[in-house]
């Protein structure tokens, strides 16, 4: 995402190069979705995804529409014609015949996830998708979908500071099989110390400033919570990322199911950070360190969690 979109100015070059390096440390899931500056990312992608497409995991998402408020101003759209024009739009924008993970990014209460997902399915059978996913559903919603057709993965927020995915949606993903996909598990940067007051460093294109953790009394208060991070990464020599990562990717063994973190990045550099994160293991005690911190946390995740499961547990 934030190769084309949210978080302030980005360097194409070394986004590309990222890119590049990435697949020689071994990456080979790319995440996108058509919000993504508003289809720019998908477009942004299509030549490395065609150079190395047999290497590849192509994952893309629908369901966000654009609105006419600002860039951050959107609204959901779940029914079956307009899943059928995203993916003709994704399939196009990244120049491939299928997708290899087709998402609902988020989901409208007003359109019965079983028609959605009936739709979605469709194009698994015309072979325009090869697995399907969801976004930010509720455990209830997963199993109401993946009654319907075979969900490989759910993809919501989880990281050491954001935590409610573990009240329903991981159990019900653990009792199904379901591989749980966390976004953002760096708390969009936060937790590496890279800022802490989004107001006061950030461009004023970065959606960051528009998110209550990280602004006002509430980062300050944040923060102060990543004093155990940091001494966790200063006593075994990692970066406060790599904890946070081994976390996220710890919980796996924690909750009995498939975790795969999707860290973003812009910089050759933080990606080689990140992967080095896949063989940390943090010992019991390690663990007991950062288990009380996301009751801590001051502040939503998002200024309106209308986009989010959170309302609908």
């Amino acid at each position: 995402m934030g190769m084309s979109f949210a978080y302030g100015p980005t360097d194409a070059d070394e986004a590309r190069r990222t890119l590049d390096h990435a697949l020689e440390l071994g990456v080979t899931l790319l995440d996108t979705a058509d919000l993504y500056g508003y289809g720019a990312n998908e477009e942004f992608l299509a030549p490395f995804v065609r150079a190395h497409r047999d290497a590849l995991v192509v994952a893309t998402k629908f369901g966000i529409v654009y609105g006419s408020d600002g860039p951050f101003g959107h609204g959901v759209r779940n029914d079956p014609a307009y899943v059928r024009q995203c993916v003709e739009g994704s399939l196009r924008r990244l120049g491939v015949d299928v997708i290899d993970l087709y998402y609902m990014h988020r989901r409208d209460p007003e359109v019965p996830i079983e028609e959605t997902v009936g739709a979605m399915a469709e194009l698994v059978a015309e072979g325009k998708v090869r697995a399907l996913g969801l976004s930010e559903v509720t455990g209830a919603e997963l199993r109401a979908a993946h009654a319907v057709h075979p969900i490989a993965a759910l993809q919501s927020e989880w990281s050491v500071f954001s935590r409610d995915v573990e009240r329903t949606a991981v159990p019900a993903a653990r009792e199904l099989g379901v591989a749980f996909v966390p976004y953002s598990p760096l708390g969009r940067g936060f937790l590496t110390g890279s800022f802490t007051r989004a107001d006061q460093e950030l461009s004023s294109d970065d959606f960051r400033r528009t998110m209550p953790r990280f602004t006002g009394e509430n980062a300050r208060v944040n923060a102060a919570l990543l004093d155990p991070l940091r001494a966790i990464a200063q006593r075994r020599g990692l970066t406060p990322a790599q904890v946070a990562l081994a976390w996220v990717q710890q919980q796996a063994d924690v909750h009995g199911l498939t975790v795969v973190p999707i860290p973003g990045t812009r910089r050759r550099a933080r990606v080689a950070e990140n992967v080095a994160a896949a063989r940390v293991r943090l010992a019991a005690a390690e663990l007991a360190e950062l288990e009380p911190l996301a009751a801590q946390v001051a502040g939503d995740r998002y200024a309106s969690m209308a986009l989010t499961s959170a309302g609908r547990e």
